[in-house]
């Protein structure tokens, strides 16, 4: 999946800033009107486009994915994926990645004990990602201004935070890491790394969190060897959003069209069509029974 390129010149540094600070505000609602562009008459934006194990992406997701600011749902598909697809291939790792729900209830709660019963069994987990939002209101759905992501590793004692946008999600992702913290019943050492890769503009934010997560999952954690000290510091290396968005819906269409061969497949001959068509809206679906998507 594409990630990391080739570290920019200066000028070109200086450039890219810039361009991020200027503008870059508009982006950052998921909504505001502009999501409604990607529509037209007959396509409902809540519409369900593919159900993926325990994911119900809609088509405003999708819309969200091409080119916006991603959505929560956005976020936990990618999280259900890497679960379900890549750290299913390892069944010794003792990983977690939290959705973005959780990390949301932990920020709001007092009492994050209250929601032990909600949450996995941390007794043998060595590293937890937690993607982090910067939303205050309990009543705004997606609401929010920005994604970072938080990786803590439990082992170790030590939450790291990836930020995007210089540190805007600092004291979200330092309370968060309080919260597990408690959780675990162990001192967490706080970590904002500010040589985390930096996005161009104003809605990348989730699509970072998305890419960074698959390589600090992968190739830092997963391909590790024992007893390996494994740097967590992205510095000097560049995520390619453009590319990941495109990889992204990539992943999500060939898993629709492999529901819809189910689908189909199963499909009895006196079904009600019209026109050939099947009048079901059920979205294309995979889940336990499809543990070998096709990549």
């Amino acid at each position: 999946m594409p990630l990391i390129k080739a570290s920019p010149s200066r000028s070109q540094s200086r450039d890219n800033k810039s361009h991020r600070h200027s503008g870059s505000s508009s982006g950052f609602h998921p909504f505001g009107g502009r999501v409604s562009k990607h529509f037209g008459d007959t396509l409902a934006p809540d519409e369900a486009y593919l159900s993926y194990h325990d994911v119900r992406l809609t088509n405003e997701d999708i819309a969200c994915i091409k080119s916006d600011w991603l959505t929560d749902n956005a976020i936990a598909f990618w999280e259900e994926y890497l679960e379900r697809e890549k750290l299913h291939a390892y069944p010794k790792a003792h990983i977690v990645l939290l959705r973005p729900s959780m990390s949301f209830l932990l920020m709001r709660t007092q009492d994050p004990l209250s929601l032990k019963s909600a949450l996995p069994d941390f007794g043998k987990t060595t590293h937890i990602f937690l993607p982090v939002n910067d939303c205050r209101q309990l009543d705004v759905a997606e609401g929010g201004s920005h994604w970072s992501l938080l990786l803590v590793s439990v082992i170790d004692g030590v939450a790291f935070h990836y930020d995007s946008m210089n540190g805007g999600n600092v004291s979200e992702a330092r309370l968060v890491a309080t919260r597990i913290s408690q959780l675990l019943g162990k001192p967490l050492n706080f970590i904002n790394l500010e040589d985390s890769p930096q996005q161009e503009n104003g809605m990348d934010c989730g699509v970072y969190v998305c890419l960074l997560m698959q390589h600090l999952l992968i190739q830092r954690l997963l391909k590790a060897q024992a007893h390996e000290k494994t740097s967590m510091s992205m510095r000097g290396k560049e995520v390619d959003a453009h590319g990941g968005r495109k990889e992204m819906l990539r992943i999500i269409d060939a898993r629709r069209r492999e529901g819809e061969k189910r689908r189909s497949r199963s499909r009895s001959p006196y079904t009600s069509s019209h026109h050939g068509k099947s009048k079901s809206r059920s979205p294309p679906r995979i889940g336990v029974e499809n543990e070998h998507a096709a990549d």
